[in-house]
């Protein structure tokens, strides 16, 4: 004999699978992510990391010793790889810190379409496909540099820095194998 109430529990259960078999689940990313953790004590200079939010490059490090009833901490001055400005942040040397996932790619330079420093560029990947999504870099000395550059009929390589989902040129070269 089967209770009622085991009866309207399993008539509930199946209403609640049969609802959410009606409803669809997106995703919006690839799943990885953007950063790892990473102990403080184990960061270097020159490597990267996130202060503020923001992706630094590490210029200075410097540990406190341990206090009386505390943990050593880190002081950590960093440059943000995107715009230059400097951040700090304090941490205890046992605790994680979320460290980018920086990338350096090269492209080489086939159209700056339009004028102006933000003006769109057109980038051949080593695949032999376009990259239509970026632009000359915010810096103007380095935007005018890359313009007059192409303007002369110069094969152009640019260096693009991505992290933390943004892109950048960063610099240029002359392609010397053309």
């Amino acid at each position: 004999v089967i209770s009622s109430y085991f009866l309207s529990v399993v008539i509930s259960h199946r209403c609640k699978l049969a609802r959410m078999a009606d409803e669809t689940f997106e995703q919006v990313t690839s799943g990885a992510s953007l950063t790892f953790p990473q102990q403080a004590s184990a960061l270097r200079k020159n490597g990267f990391v996130l202060l503020k939010g923001f992706p630094c490059k590490i210029v200075d490090m410097s540990t406190s010793k341990t206090g009386k009833h505390g943990h050593a901490k880190i002081s950590i001055t960093g440059v943000d790889i995107f715009t230059g400005k400097k951040y700090e942040d304090i941490t205890p040397s046992t605790h994680n810190m979320d460290v980018p996932h920086v990338s350096r790619l090269d492209y080489q330079l086939i159209d700056i379409a339009g004028e102006g420093e933000k003006a769109p560029v057109s980038l051949l990947t080593e695949a032999g496909e376009t990259k239509d999504d970026l632009n000359l870099p915010d810096d103007a000395e380095l935007a005018g540099e890359i313009r007059a550059a192409f303007d002369e009929g110069k094969d152009i390589i640019v260096s693009v820095l991505a992290a933390m989902g943004i892109e950048q040129i960063i610099s240029w070269k002359v392609d010397t194998k053309a």
